[in-house]
């Protein structure tokens, strides 16, 4: 087999934000020749399928402003520097919906869009819930909803839910 690796030349970063930061990179391609690779770097996240004992699913619906929607999806957030994906699944768990996590289930890893982006999201399914307090971030306005099975079934159906990580979840949970 042909070796498919790209090699990097060079890097220059081009923005670097809270959340991410934007490299353009040179690099040499398998027929020796160059080309530019633009890059959003990013350090990783979690998505969690929360559900109940019923087998009801605890989703959010917020603003993303990137689409300018209101999007139903399962709770996610980004890891921060050192935190291991389980812990951060719980912490974005609790902190967006007000549930706690008797039980997590590592589900899946997978890059959310590696022709642009390093991003690394970890999957969980959550179980034996116990209700808390929520408690989101100062700029993060999430919405509570919960949905049977069948509810969710029916959203899927209509494409209600257009969100990658909660199409990804929510298949790999069972629904």
């Amino acid at each position: 087999m042909t070796d498919l690796t790209e090699k990097q030349i060079s890097s220059q970063t081009v923005f670097t934000g809270k959340i991410l930061t934007i490299c353009n990179d040179k690099v040499r391609l398998p027929n020796g020749h160059e080309a530019t690779r633009e890059v959003v770097r990013h350090p990783g996240a979690v998505a969690v399928v929360p559900v109940t004992a019923a087998g009801d699913v605890i989703l959010v619906r917020q603003y993303r402003y990137p689409v300018a929607q209101k999007l139903l999806e399962v709770p996610a957030g980004k890891l921060d520097k050192g935190e291991r994906p389980d812990a951060c699944a719980r912490r974005e768990l609790e902190e967006e919906t007000g549930y706690r996590a008797g039980r997590l289930e590592h589900l899946a890893t997978y890059y959310s869009a590696p022709g642009f982006t390093d991003e690394i999201m970890h999957l969980y399914l959550a179980r034996d819930l116990v209700p808390t307090a929520q408690n989101p971030d100062d700029d993060e306005f999430v919405y509570i909803e919960q949905y049977t099975a069948a509810q969710i079934k029916e959203l899927l159906a209509a494409k209600k839910i257009v969100d990658a990580k909660t199409l990804i979840g929510l298949l790999m949970a069972g629904y």
